[in-house]
């Protein structure tokens, strides 16, 4: 039978036909991964890779792919052309290749390269000519390095340049020649360099199109330009951190698409002005902190109504907080504080407010109700004196730093501060509150970090259980008030206390040697109360092993410190590097700035506030007790201690104590001999002044020693050719009669500026 046509096809022609389809099936899927990669580019960057290499071997792992026999456009960081082979994206940011680029380096072989990022890499020395041979570049990113001198002025050459990001390295010199070519460049960051001159004014006859500039943070100084509205395109302008300097560059803000303006800590000044400023400006960050920017705030800023972000602090503004600020019903954070204003905090509703800074002003009249919805207030040193009747039943239980410090309220602390509950940083202190601690400030003071009640009025005790729950407490100041009773015991819980002060209350207790257990505790300061008995107990392990500064001077310790008393005191024991700093009060970063106390010691005699202080400073003050015997031997292993004030005899183990160069003994009743050690010899003989007991002067003084003097005699050896002693951080003072002081000091750099954490 014969089959139809229309069902015959021969076994050949549908074997054909298959075939055929899974070879055009196969070769269309294949075909997006036929990527290979153009073989002197794969040189190139073996090359490149080779130069990073440490004793034959890389020096990191995220090279490992980079073979010779693989295909190197699927290499870590590779990104190919997908027709050519060629490489046209290099992106090795966050790998530490630690080393220098080199003039003829690979990398520099990689001629069409258009995005190279190289952010990171821990690279150092200087950026070689042979950059400019990447003509094809679009994108360059050496962020974060140790990238030193001059750019060279072949980068002119990179004239497709759209992202040019040179932050953070330490680049000198001018900028003009080297960026005259960049017509295309839209962001532009070169900050956090030492780059000098003048404004680049070159970029406002080339880079019209630069919807980002930052150039904070270097050494630029001259006028500002008065043309910036050229720059049609710009969205986000920092020059902070320069010497600009100039009237108000009012045209600026006439740029329609801005959103983000910082020119703080330059050298602006006079007037602020916002003139043909429309109200559908995009404007939402402004920073103007930090100049000389004088007058009122003008009314128009209420145009910014877009506005996020204000900071005017550190300026000369006068007059009252205008109104029309409460218009701007977008602002989150708001800072005016160092300035002059005058008045009260006018009525608002500002509903997405998080952070308010009137701080350092000449504010006055009540705290109103509004503010109980900011999450950070401060409002230190103005003289406010009465919290609004709207704020007590207010609901402030979203505020989580509240700074009242340095006013003129007065009566007992406010009931509603028993209702911060998420609060972190609760000062009050420098004002005239009077009466007791409220009891349910124990329910506050669980999620708090900082309690600050110093120099006000309180009286009554410290109950017993107000620390039971406060483990996050890092700092307790409750000095300057007439507080009496025992310590708390509760005080035992605060396992992240670092800073406690009780000075001048009238707290009568026991040395609390249970203290010694909290192991972060840096600042312990009893002085001027009640305390009495011993410090020494044969069953009580003392061991402060975080310990940096003790004051229990002007109490009534007594009894005697055996040799080892000290021998447990690490924090006082190991040596640290030298450039390590801190404060001795605590600084905690808090939404827009730091929050601080200060601790007060006696500097010759006379109570002093000390805000700062090095890092390396130990300070141990004992004085006006009644301690009696000889200073323990132990001293001898503080070898990070700067300044110290016990009673008796100087021991020999003094002497070891390198770091105690400048030393006084004057006006004490010390005995015995003096240690003969460098730091002691070549002190001048009126450090040793009247002390009855002392002997072996004569290596010092040339001659007998006069223990006590005539004023004549007092009058010639208190002239020292060179100041003997230099107090600018802290020194303890001295007290004749029943106790036998010390006081030894170390010279320091009054410039100390990092936090103690």
């Amino acid at each position: 039978m014969m089959i139809p046509n229309q069902f015959y096809c021969p076994f050949d022609t549908v074997t054909l036909f298959f075939f055929s389809l899974v070879f055009l099936l196969l070769h269309t899927s294949a075909s997006p991964m036929l990527q290979h990669c153009h073989h002197d580019h794969m040189d190139a960057l073996l090359e490149f890779k080779h130069e990073f290499l440490v004793n034959g071997f890389n020096s990191n792992s995220s090279l490992s792919s980079w073979k010779k026999n693989s295909d190197c456009c699927v290499w870590e960081g590779i990104t190919c052309d997908t027709k050519s082979g060629k490489v046209i994206s290099l992106d090795l940011k966050y790998i530490p290749l630690n080393n220098s680029l080199k003039l003829n380096s690979g990398l520099f072989k990689l001629q069409h390269l258009r995005n190279l990022s190289l952010r990171d890499c821990h690279l150092h020395g200087e950026i070689p000519s042979s950059l400019g041979n990447l003509s094809h570049l679009k994108h360059l990113d050496l962020l974060g390095n140790y990238l030193v001198g001059e750019v060279p002025t072949s980068v002119r050459n990179l004239t497709q340049l759209k992202y040019l990001n040179l932050n953070d390295n330490k680049f000198t010199g001018n900028i003009h020649v080297p960026f005259a070519n960049f017509t295309k460049l839209t962001h532009l960051d070169i900050s956090n360099n030492q780059f000098t001159g003048e404004f680049p004014l070159v970029l406002l006859n080339q880079a019209t199109s630069l919807s980002v500039l930052v150039i904070s943070n270097n050494k630029f100084k001259s006028i500002f330009p008065s043309n910036m509205s050229r720059f049609h395109k710009l969205e986000h302008i920092d020059v902070g951190g320069n010497s600009f300097f100039g009237p108000f560059p009012t045209s600026l803000f006439m740029v329609p698409s801005l959103t983000w303006v910082n020119l703080r800590e330059n050298q602006f000044e006079g007037p602020i002005e916002f003139r043909s400023i429309s109200s559908s400006s995009k404007l939402q960050s402004l920073f103007l902190s930090q100049n000389n920017f004088e007058g009122p705030i003008p009314k128009s800023i209420s145009n910014f109504l877009n506005l996020e972000t204000l900071f005017l602090s550190d300026n000369n503004f006068t007059g009252p907080i205008p109104i029309s600020i409460s218009k701007l019903v977008n602002l989150v954070t708001f800072d005016i504080s160092q300035n002059n204003f005058i008045g009260p905090i006018p009525k608002s509703n500002l509903v997405k407010l998080e952070y308010l800074d009137l701080s350092n002003n000449k504010l006055e009249g009540e705290i109103p109700g509004w503010l109980g919805g900011v999450l950070e207030l401060m409002l230190s040193h103005n003289s406010f004196s009465r919290f609004g009747k709207s704020l007590e039943v207010s609901d402030v239980t979203h505020i989580q730093t509240l700074d009242l410090s340095s006013n003129s309220f007065r009566g007992p602390l406010p009931h509603w501060i028993c209702k911060l509950r998420p609060s972190m940083f609760l000062d009050l202190s420098n004002n005239i509150f009077n009466g007791s601690i409220p009891q349910c400030l124990r329910n506050t003071i669980v999620p708090l970090r900082a309690l600050n009640l110093q120099n006000n009025n309180l009286t009554g005790i410290l109950f017993q259980d107000l620390f039971v729950n406060a483990t996050n407490l890092e700092l307790v100041d409750v000095s300057g008030n007439k507080l009496e009773g025992k310590l708390p015991e509760s005080l035992i819980n605060c396992i992240s206390l670092k800073f406690f002060n009780v000075r001048s209350n009238k707290i009568k207790d026991k040395f609390p040697s249970w203290l010694s257990s909290l192991p972060s505790l840096n600042v312990l300061i009893l002085r001027s109360n009640e305390f009495y008995g011993p410090l020494y107990h044969p069953r009580v392990s003392i061991g402060f092993q975080s310990l940096k500064v003790i004051d229990i001077s002007n109490n009534h310790f007594n009894g005697t410190l055996p040799p080892f008393y000290f021998s447990k005191w690490h924090g006082m024991t190991t040596l640290r590097e030298e450039h390590q700093s801190y404060t001795v009060y605590m600084g905690y970063p808090a939404y827009g700035g730091f929050y601080r106390s200060s601790m007060e010691m006696v500097n010759k005699g006379v109570d002093t506030k000390f805000q700062r202080i090095r890092k390396d400073f130990k300070a141990i003050d004992f004085s006006e007790n009644k301690f009696c015997g000889k200073i323990p031997n132990s001293v001898g292993v503080l070898q990070e201690l700067r300044l110290l004030n016990l009673s008796g005899q100087i021991p020999g183990e003094l002497g070891s104590l390198s770091f105690l160069s400048i030393m006084n003994f004057s006006h004490n009743n010390l005995q015995g001999p003096i240690p003969r050690s460098t730091q002691f010899q070549r002190q001048k003989c009126s450090a040793f002044m009247y002390n009855s007991n002392f002997y072996g002067l004569e290596d010092i003084c040339g001659k007998p020693h006069v223990p006590n003097p005539t004023p004549q005699e007092s009058e010639d050896l208190s002239k020292p050719k060179e100041q003997v002693i230099s107090w600018i951080s802290a020194a303890i003072a001295y007290g004749p009669g029943v106790f036998c002081g010390l006081v030894i000091a170390h010279k320091f750099s009054p410039h100390i500026h990092s936090w103690f954490m």
